[in-house]
């Protein structure tokens, strides 16, 4: 049956032969918001270890934890390929000698210095996907991802969160939505594929401004979308405003979350890709809420419930763009 959604997977089989699978690496990065570059304790929902695979450690070389994940993922699929996935906090906040080091060593660049089909032929890791913060990418680094972009694939994912000025402030993120849209269309103008993140549900936002919100990242030149509801994850300054106040917290059932998400596909562009819509954090993580479903049940209750609703993507986003 016909998703009614650009879905992932069908993105990358447009761009590889055969299965592809995200490593996470651990480079070691930190963030403008915990080191006092823009202030300290980082985003308050954040605990890099709710959602970072044991195989992730940055106490590895980059190489050991390739090699880790690949031995994690190997028996699942013969033949496959890999894309290193550095997303442990932000992964261009560092200087240029650094953040080249770390990628090329993931890459293995001497192979990456043969033309683009040899790299594919002969190379497991076939590219790079970077999670970073908008406000952590300087010149001279998107210069150099850029130029890799030339070569194999490479994907920067913005960690965007919300459209909302006033939300990303009360969250501690140290960055405005004018920064991620100046920052995603940089990156796209290098040719280099791009990805955004949006949480649903963090404090002061309202169901429409996460609508508006979704609609306007995506108007700008994304080509991958990922989305999760807001979890409270213990270890996080989040946790202990959720202790004190609970009242203070909007989190979704997940029936009402369905709807949300179905109407966020009705709305945005049709040509983004949407790679994931829940994250479930390990139990002895999670606070809340307990959904207890897992990401291949929450898509196919999507799928039947967007069949409900006779919605595909972009279906108000024509109407309103006269297409």
């Amino acid at each position: 049956m016909e998703k009614r959604y650009r879905d992932f997977p069908s993105y990358f089989r447009t761009l590889f032969d055969g299965r592809v699978q995200k490593l996470s690496v651990d480079g070691g990065f930190t963030c403008p918001n915990r080191d006092g570059s823009k202030g300290v304790g980082g985003c308050t929902f954040c605990n890099n270890r709710s959602f970072s695979p044991e195989y992730c450690r940055a106490t590895s070389s980059i190489a050991e934890q390739i090699e880790e994940g690949k031995a994690f993922f190997r028996h699942k699929y013969a033949g496959q390929k890999y894309l290193a996935y550095f997303q442990a906090y932000s992964n261009t906040y560092a200087c240029l000698d650094e953040l080249r080091k770390k990628y090329e060593e993931a890459l293995a660049l001497e192979v990456l210095r043969a033309r683009y089909e040899e790299a594919l032929a002969c190379q497991d890791v076939v590219g790079l996907v970077i999670g970073t913060r908008p406000d952590a990418m300087t010149e001279e680094a998107l210069a150099y991802i850029g130029e890799l972009a030339q070569r194999i694939y490479v994907c920067v994912e913005y960690g965007v969160e919300s459209a909302n000025d006033e939300v990303l402030k009360r969250v501690n993120r140290g960055h405005t939505f004018a920064e991620a849209e100046e920052a995603i269309r940089r990156t796209a103008e290098l040719g280099i594929r791009v990805g955004a993140h949006l949480i649903f549900g963090l404090p002061g936002e309202t169901r429409e401004s996460m609508l508006e919100g979704a609609v306007r990242v995506c108007d700008l030149p994304i080509d991958v979308l990922k989305l999760h509801q807001l979890q409270i994850i213990r270890g996080t300054r989040m946790a202990e405003e959720y202790a004190e106040c609970p009242e203070a917290f909007r989190l979704y059932a997940m029936e009402e979350y369905l709807d949300l998400v179905a109407e966020v596909i009705s709305r945005i562009r049709p040509e983004v890709y949407l790679e994931r819509f829940v994250n479930q954090a390990p139990e002895e993580y999670l606070v809340a809420p307990r959904w207890g479903v897992k990401n291949f049940e929450f898509t196919a209750k999507l799928e039947k419930r967007l069949r409900e609703r006779d919605v595909w993507q972009g279906k108000e986003w024509n109407k309103m763009n006269n297409r």
